[in-house]
This record gives structure tokens, C-alpha cells and sequence, in this order.
């Protein structure tokens, strides 16, 4: 009797003690799970913090970086006569200059709204060449200029080929023309035959896709922001110029090159460069002025940090302070291009 009362007393001693194991397994499961999450939240708000740190930082170097750059268009403003005088490594070039501050950077670029071609005043005979030099087909080009006038004008008769917000509200999602001038550049991606390649530009990769597609992003030749009806050619890029005139990339490239050397000639010298007499109807479109509208883009970057923080600020001269903010950029989608 006592032998049986032991070895049953044994078993569930032994019952129990396997149980206490498991239950003490299943414990440190428990624990375990609980530090590791623990653990990888405190790493993700450890990241979260630093990049906080480091976007905090970029974005006041980049408000430095634009400062420098806003100084420097004051400055220039009040530089020589522009009939006789292009200085060296102009700053409306759209080169990015860099500088340190602290322990980070930030660089900053100033390009001349002058110097593109005002998508609010061009004609539309004007607006035809451009699309055709850009190497738009006549059909693309037609409906492109017949839409753009269409947006802008005040009225709700469309072109042969144009469109007003009977087409845009049949689009999904719909939406109605402005029936105005365009707000900003990036309206034109809202607008009949506009795509994205022929925005923001591409490469002719043999894709049939984009073999009709102009490579020259119009982004970069058009604007809002100019105050003149011309073209300033003392700013323009080798795009815009090309796009005004027909005139071979290459040459135009060269010509801005030459202007960037050239730092004692007038427009007169320089326009033996692009092939234009002082008397070629050409000339009608352009202007050779100082810069009176600039886009500020400055960049900044904390020491190491992965990412930099970008804004951008359309400044005229002029008003109580010198100068006036026409548009504030802030975390803007194009920015991160170079």
C-alpha cells in the first residue's frame, strides 16, 4: 500500500514538475517576444529621431543656402551695366555652388525666370516653332498649342483641336479648364496632349513608346514667373534657345559656353555665335538684361546624413526690402532633381 501511495505521489510529482517547465518555457517566449519588440521600437524611434535631427538641420542649412544665394542676386542687382558686361562664371548659369557650414553643406543655384519663355505670354504662333523645334510632330504639336491657348483664354469655345471642360469632365477624375493664365509650370500635365515624358523630358532609348516624345523636358523652357515677353539671351539656356530658334543644339551649347568665357563682349559680339545678324527677325525674341525674377534652389545636407533637404523661392527685385517672394517651394516633388 505505501509502495503504491509512493510511485502515484512520484508520477504526480513528476506531472507537475513537467508542467512547471512548460509554463516557465512558455514564460521566457514571453519575455523574449516582449524585449525584442521593445528593442526594435526603441531602434525605429532611435532612426526616427536622427532622421528628425538631420531633415532639421538640412532644412536650416538649406534656408542658409538660400539666403547666400538671395544675397547674392541683391548684389548683382546692383552690378554694372548688362550691355556691357557679362561676368565671369555668371551666377545665373544654374551651376550649383557648394559651400560649408558647421559640420554640414549646403549648395544653392540661381536661374533667371528671364531666361525661359513665359507660358502665360507666348503666342501661339511662337508657341507652334517651339513644340515643332523641340521635334514634335505637326499633329501632336496641333492639339498641344490649340489645348494650351484653349486653358488659357477666357472663354468655353474650344479650337479644332483644342479642349475645354466638356473633354476634361469627361476624364476620370474629371476636372474643368482654367479658362486663365496657368498657375505654375506643372498645370501643363493637366492639359490635352500634354504626357509626362514630354515634360519632364526623356532619352530616345528606341522605346516605341517615347521614340516621338521630345527630348528636352518643357519644364525647363517654360515658366511662369518671367516679367518680360522676351527671352533674356544673356540667362538662356541652350534648350530655350533652341527651342526659340531652330538653331542646332550643339551650336547653342557652344554659344553658352562662349558667353561664359566671354566676359568683355556685348550682345553684339556674341550673336555671330548663334549665326544671328543685328537686323535677323530673330533677334525680336530676346532681350539682354540683368536678371529681375530668380528661382533660389539651395540644398542642405547635415555631415553624413543620407538625405538633404531642399527648398526653392522665386524672388523679384524691388519693394521695401529690396526684394520680393513671388513663390515659396517647400518639400516640392520636382526638387530632387540635379
Amino acid at each position: 500500500m505505501n509502495c503504491a501511495f509512493r510511485e502515484n505521489f512520484k508520477v504526480r510529482f513528476d506531472n507537475q514538475h513537467g508542467v512547471a517547465l512548460i509554463i516557465v518555457l512558455w514564460i521566457f517566449i514571453f519575455l523574449f517576444v516582449v524585449a525584442f519588440d521593445f528593442s526594435a521600437s526603441v531602434r525605429e524611434e532611435a532612426a526616427a529621431t536622427h532622421r528628425f535631427s538631420d531633415e532639421t538641420q538640412g532644412y536650416y542649412l538649406a534656408l542658409a543656402g538660400f539666403q547666400r544665394g538671395l544675397y547674392n542676386f541683391i548684389q548683382q542687382g546692383s552690378g554694372s551695366n548688362p550691355q556691357t558686361d557679362i561676368k565671369q562664371n555668371d551666377l545665373f548659369d544654374g551651376t550649383w555652388r557648394e559651400e560649408k557650414l558647421g559640420s554640414g553643406m549646403f549648395r544653392v543655384r540661381l536661374v533667371d525666370e528671364g531666361g525661359k519663355i513665359n507660358l502665360n505670354r507666348v503666342d501661339e504662333q511662337i508657341l507652334r516653332r517651339v513644340f515643332t523645334n523641340l521635334g514634335m510632330e505637326d499633329s501632336a504639336a496641333d492639339i498641344l498649342v490649340n489645348s494650351i491657348m484653349d486653358w488659357r483664354d477666357p472663354d468655353d469655345l474650344h479650337r479644332t483641336n483644342g479642349a475645354e471642360s466638356d473633354y476634361y469632365g469627361s476624364l476620370s477624375p474629371a476636372y474643368s479648364a482654367k479658362n486663365g493664365p496657368l498657375d505654375s509650370v506643372e498645370d501643363l500635365l493637366w492639359i490635352r496632349g500634354m504626357t509626362p515624358a514630354m515634360f519632364y523630358g526623356t532619352v530616345n532609348d528606341g522605346n516605341p513608346e517615347f521614340e516621338r516624345a521630345p527630348r528636352v523636358g518643357l519644364r525647363d523652357v517654360f515658366t511662369i514667373d518671367s516679367p518680360i515677353d522676351r527671352v533674356n539671351l544673356r540667362t538662356a539656356t541652350a534648350e530655350v534657345i533652341h527651342a526659340l530658334t531652330g538653331i542646332a543644339m550643339e551650336r547653342c551649347r557652344s554659344f553658352v559656353e562662349e558667353r561664359k568665357r566671354l566676359a568683355d563682349k556685348t550682345l553684339n559680339d556674341l550673336l555671330p555665335l548663334l549665326g544671328i545678324g543685328s537686323g535677323d527677325p530673330a533677334l525680336q525674341t530676346f532681350i539682354f538684361t540683368n536678371p529681375s525674377v530668380v528661382a533660389v534652389d539651395a540644398e542642405g545636407r547635415p555631415q553624413d546624413a543620407r538625405v538633404a533637404r531642399r527648398v526653392k523661392g522665386v524672388v523679384r527685385l524691388g519693394g521695401a526690402q529690396g526684394f520680393e517672394i513671388l513663390r515659396w517651394l517647400d518639400r516640392e516633388a520636382g526638387l530632387s532633381q540635379p
